[in-house]
């Protein structure tokens, strides 16, 4: 026992010397890699600040491999590789990330979005949907809904657009949806009716104006479809309504409007309407309606004249020219014909419609943009009306 006992007081010393020594040795190894990792962390930065990304990578992953365990440096290297356009190396890095069994709820969820954005950014919908589906529930949950919408918007998979609008109609977070939802249901039921289902094309208007009654779109919808059935005095009552609710949208129908009304056997009442309305928005177009309701004598020219005169355009110069030549029997008077070409040549760019979001031009109207896919974002003047 006594000979034990001298080993142990021996051999306590040595233990304990050896075992400071191998703890300054890591603390050592600790602070110089605590100082190397931020070195590598702020030199990536500093390429970054001078937009050189191709160094700010090369820094992050020599960053990365000396702190294999720091989140933040995989984030700030995913949303590097992605804005390269290295959509691969970005989503491995976030799929790393996911895989890693010690990473916080939080962020895992960070990590999710970052690699729905991948996905979304490679065009790669599928999986950003699925992706983006995963974020419900989540701090990203409004971010998630509102790609979603945009990514059913763009393959055109309107209901399931309409689930998602009517999701964030009810958080209240981003606004009403209302009008978007009546533009979904407008678009399944002009689907419907292009495929010969009219019952569903019924349903489907029927719950756009139930989701906006005041919307423009629903009652230009249900005008023209009572017309193409020949139910002229529905189409008259629709138009009408549109006439009250959005007078400045009411130049998209006139023309067919006043043939409705005429077929309807309501001329003069449709023509009192649309004089006062052009009092108020005058256009082309509803002078155009105006002069099938009341096509007697010089009147139609007369009108053109005095819209000339207060709101000179090369469109109403055109239609002038068009009135004059005919009541003298000179259209087809080659001077005549070359002149008005050369008015119709000169008018046609600024007979476009312009979204005021991005500056798309168009000879139609469009609901939707076909450039940024913005809603209503198309004034309903042409651009020598605004």
């Amino acid at each position: 026992m006594d000979f034990d006992l001298q080993w142990v007081l021996l051999g306590l010393p040595v233990a304990f010397a050896l075992g400071w020594m191998a703890s300054r040795l890591d603390l050592r190894q600790w602070k110089r890699e605590q100082r190397e990792s931020p070195k590598a962390y702020f030199k990536g930065l500093n390429f970054l600040l001078n937009e050189q990304q191709d160094k700010a990578i090369d820094a992050f992953i020599e960053a990365v491999q000396q702190d294999p365990d720091t989140s933040d440096l995989h984030f700030a290297l995913g949303n590097l590789f992605r804005r390269r356009g290295e959509y691969e190396r970005a989503v491995r890095v976030h799929e790393h990330l996911l895989n890693r069994a010690d990473l916080p709820a939080a962020e895992r969820d960070r990590a999710q979005h970052g690699l729905a954005q991948d996905y979304m950014k490679a065009g790669l919908f599928d999986r950003a949907e699925e992706a983006w589906k995963a974020l419900e529930g989540t701090a990203f949950d409004t971010e998630a809904r509102l790609a979603l919408l945009t990514l059913h918007e763009r393959s055109r998979d309107w209901r399931a657009a309409v689930e998602d609008a009517q999701k964030l109609d009810r958080t209240g977070a981003t606004g009403s949806y209302a009008s978007r939802i009546a533009h979904y249901w407008c678009e399944l039921a002009t689907e419907a009716d292009g495929k010969g289902q009219t019952a569903d094309g019924d349903d489907a208007l029927r719950k756009a104006r139930e989701a906006a009654p005041q919307a423009a779109r629903p009652l230009v919808l249900a005008g023209e479809r009572a017309r193409r059935a020949g139910q002229h005095v529905q189409a008259v009552e629709a138009w009408h309504q549109l006439l009250v609710t959005h007078p400045d949208a009411f130049a998209l129908v006139a023309r067919d409007h006043a043939a409705s009304a005429i077929e309807a056997g309501v001329a003069a009442r449709a023509l009192e309407e649309l004089q006062s309305l052009y009092q108020r928005v005058p256009s082309l177009d509803l002078l155009a309606a105006i002069g099938l309701l009341d096509n007697a004598g010089s009147s139609q020219r007369f009108r053109v004249a005095e819209h000339l005169q207060r709101h000179p355009s090369l469109s109403a110069a055109r239609e002038l020219l068009k009135l004059r030549a005919a009541e003298r029997g000179a259209s087809e008077d080659p001077d005549v014909r070359s002149i008005e070409s050369a008015i119709a040549h000169a008018a046609k760019p600024l007979q476009r419609y312009r979204c005021a979001a991005c500056g798309f031009e168009a000879q139609n109207y469009f609901w939707q943009c076909p450039g940024c896919l913005s809603w209503d974002s198309y004034p309903t003047q042409r651009l020598e009306d605004l």
